[in-house]
């Protein structure tokens, strides 16, 4: 019986002699080859959540607008532009005590908004989303949409206020 324990005991000895350099070379190469496809695809996944943080600002803003003009009989608020991360409190000159609305803005996010009196534009931006602008112009209505302009003081200008 113990001659038996003893041929398994060098049989398993033989058989434990590990990994080869060759084979350890072949895990690091393709570890290598899966984190070189996997950091450029999560800098666009990124980028484009930081993107749609700057367009949910953006719509964010319209209903603080729309609310505070209602909220005022009818007056738009003053224009105002935006500072990164920075909220903007609403008000307007033209009302003698205004009910102000807030907009509220997300780290790294910008919303400039102007008014012409009868209509707005707003435009958002993120800092790190490459430079997409988001615009919004009262007068055509519809949605924010991806604007032509590198900034956002460009933006409200093609916007026409």
């Amino acid at each position: 019986m113990q001659d038996m324990f003893r041929k398994l005991r060098e049989e398993r000895a033989d058989g434990d002699r590990g990994f080869t350099m060759i084979e350890l070379l072949v895990v690091v190469v393709i570890i290598g080859v899966l984190v070189a496809i996997a950091i450029p695809l999560y800098m666009n996944y990124r980028k484009g959540a930081e993107n749609k943080s700057a367009a949910s600002d953006t719509r964010g803003a319209i209903a603080a607008v729309e609310q505070f003009y209602t909220e005022n009989g009818n007056v738009y608020p003053d224009t105002q532009i935006g500072t990164a991360g920075t909220n903007i409190v609403l008000t307007a000159a033209a009302v003698t005590t205004p009910v102000t609305q807030t907009i509220t803005v997300s780290p790294s996010n910008t919303i400039s908004y102007k008014t012409n009196v009868t209509s707005y534009v707003l435009c958002g931006m993120n800092a790190n989303g490459g430079g997409v602008v988001y615009g919004y112009n009262s007068a055509n209505g519809g949605s924010v949409k991806k604007s032509a302009s590198a900034t956002l003081a460009a933006c409200i200008t093609a916007n026409g206020a």
